[in-house]
């Protein structure tokens, strides 16, 4: 896989300059099992803010179907 690829995918990702300059520097290097951790870890991020969004979509539902039942 190419840098820019990669530096793209992190961007669309939400990744900050920060960890993007971190992975590259990994991934030039050839650092992979470090790379992968943040990666890993970046992602866990991400699963967090899902479920996040989730709770709060159930949460509409919730309040949706209450206030339907009251009409």
């Amino acid at each position: 896989m190419d840098t820019q690829k990669i530096l793209e995918s992190l961007t669309d990702m939400g990744c900050d300059e920060k960890e993007i300059n971190f992975m590259k520097k990994m991934y030039e290097e050839g650092d992979t099992d470090t790379l992968l951790r943040d990666l890993r870890k970046c992602r866990c991020h991400l699963m967090d803010e899902l479920h996040d969004s989730q709770k709060k979509v159930d949460n509409m539902d919730f309040l949706i179907r209450q206030i339907q039942k009251e009409k």
